[in-house]
This record gives C-alpha cells, structure tokens and sequence, in this order.
C-alpha cells in the first residue's frame, strides 16, 4: 500500500508532526488533539511505501494508522534526562 501523505508540524510542540492521507486531509483527525496539536503547519507533502525509510517512525506503523484512524501523531523523541528520569524510576521500580 502507498498514500500520499501531508505532513503537518505541530505550532506548539516542537519535533511533533501530524501525517494525513492528502485526499482527506486533517478531517478524520479528533478535535480535541487538533485542539492540543495547534493549528497543523504544512511541512511537506511524500508519497509514503512500504519501501520507504523514514527517520523517527516505523512506515507500516504509519501506514496502518492512516488507513485506520485517518492520521498518523508522531511525537517529539525524549531528551536525554527524560530517558535518564524514566531510566531511573524503571530501576526503582525492579528492586
């Protein structure tokens, strides 16, 4: 399966993106979380295939969601204390 996707940046949240199918545009997408997300900044529009390698999100992953949800919410990665926080609490939490 391939889709031409719009690829939406998030106004408030930086490294958050929004994929859509372009036919449909963001009108699947919740209300409440285009509330959250911001008003959907247009990055970029690619043709995303199986083949395709994207940098921070699993393709079939992103595919699958289009095609079931009608959008694909990438979120920003952790920073490193972040990870270094939730590192942490896991090691608390195994003893």
């Amino acid at each position: 399966m391939k889709t031409l996707c719009d690829i939406y940046r998030s106004p408030r949240k930086e490294e958050m993106y929004l994929y859509v199918d372009k036919r449909e545009g963001t009108r699947r997408v919740p209300e409440n979380l285009l509330q959250l997300f911001g008003r959907p900044q247009h990055v970029t529009t690619l043709l995303v295939t199986p083949e395709k390698k994207l940098a921070r999100a699993d393709v079939n992953k992103v595919l699958s969601e289009i095609r079931e949800r009608g959008y694909y919410l990438q979120m920003p990665p952790l920073a490193e204390s972040e990870m270094g926080a939730i590192a942490a609490k896991n090691s608390k939490l195994q003893r």
